[in-house]
């Protein structure tokens, strides 16, 4: 293996049952997401959470998300649950997202080249920017792809790259964008917030097999 190899990350978001989170362990998964978002279809509350995170070990990121919520929202997770780190998907700025004591992510829903570079210079705390797809009224979670043709070459920050990814499609997202993290969650699901075991180990897979073609 080359002494320069780089390896894409990999986050499964929307787990609500602890096998779904062991088997994404399993798999390869690099970080794993719950969803604080009532509307969602894959909102865990904190006693499914506390469930889900009982089967992350140490070394795998348990993530937060939430979409426009209130300090005392958030504090009373992190106050009940294991969170490693903080996902913002609303309209959240850099004064709120940092007041936590913990690290965040901001997710971007992309609708041209320089949201993202926007983005970079007004979540100076941020470790990276998320990049999902745009939808009128949805916060994430559409299931649809942007155009990654909108991703500049150059960021200032670590790209994640999500919106519609799959386990067929991963591999020329990564070609073409080259992220420094993939996040999943609907491509991976065989029902809305159950996944499906055998497609995120095919999609991790992918991610490895790419990885190594590029070196």
């Amino acid at each position: 293996m080359s002494a320069f190899y780089r390896r894409t990350r990999i986050k499964i978001c929307g787990l609500t049952r602890a096998e779904d989170a062991a088997a994404a362990v399993a798999a390869g998964a690099d970080a794993v997401g719950l969803v604080f978002y009532a509307p969602s279809p894959r909102a865990v509350d904190i006693a499914m959470a506390q469930a889900v995170v009982a089967a992350v070990p140490a070394f795998v990121t348990v993530t937060a998300l939430f979409v426009n919520p209130d300090a005392v929202e958030v504090q009373k997770i992190l106050d009940s649950v294991r969170i490693d780190l903080l996902q913002f998907h609303g309209d959240e700025e850099h004064d709120f997202c940092s007041q936590f004591n913990r690290p965040y992510i901001k997710a971007l829903r992309v609708r041209q080249a320089s949201d993202v570079v926007e983005a970079c210079l007004r979540f100076p705390g941020a470790l990276a920017i998320l990049l999902d797809s745009y939808k009128p009224g949805v916060p994430g979670g559409t299931g649809e792809t942007f155009d990654w043709a909108l991703v500049p070459d150059q960021q200032t920050k670590p790209i994640i790259l999500a919106g519609g990814l799959t386990p067929e499609n991963v591999g020329l997202a990564i070609r073409q964008v080259a992220p420094f993290a993939v996040d999943v969650s609907g491509g991976v699901e065989a029902a809305k917030g159950v996944k499906d075991h055998g497609k995120m180990t095919a999609f991790v897979n992918e991610v490895y097999c790419v990885d190594q073609q590029s070196f």
